[in-house]
């Protein structure tokens, strides 16, 4: 994000969700310990304002923060 605009959260929250949606490549995250894992849409909800937040006012686009984000899952 090149101009550093700063995006309203709801906004922000939409397209990251989106991003996450369309690049998944699943629709809900596997089981583990705790119980059944959640949908990609509800992790996206409860993951967006964070990076709204942090990363987003340093600069980062909706769509750059939810793939840093999944870049990580996988992960052990």
């Amino acid at each position: 994000m090149s101009d550093k605009t700063i995006l309203p959260k709801d906004e922000f929250c939409a397209r990251f969700k989106a991003h996450m949606i369309k690049f998944a490549g699943f629709e809900k995250f596997d089981d583990d310990d705790e119980g059944p894992g959640p949908t990609v849409a509800d992790y996206a909800d409860e993951t967006a304002p964070t990076y709204w937040e942090d990363q987003h006012r340093a600069g980062e686009s909706p769509e750059e923060c939810a793939a840093a984000d999944m870049s990580y899952w996988g992960e052990d």
